[in-house]
């Protein structure tokens, strides 16, 4: 059985910062404006918004 070449590569514009991960308070925000989405929205791009939201919901930490 062969295996593959491993993926070796760089980042594009490697000394360029990164963008810092969200905080907990602005994946909140992102999941409520998600939930507002859906009650404004009743289409089924709305729903994938409430549910996307439920998802994230569930792996964000409470305080």
């Amino acid at each position: 059985m062969e295996t593959d070449e491993p993926v070796i590569g760089d980042y594009p514009d490697a000394d360029e910062p990164r963008l810092p991960l969200l905080t907990a308070a602005e994946a909140r925000d992102a999941v409520r404006y998600m939930q507002l989405l859906e009650t404004l929205d009743l289409t089924p791009r709305g729903q994938a918004a409430g549910q996307l939201a439920a998802n994230l919901a569930r792996r964000l930490p409470t305080d």
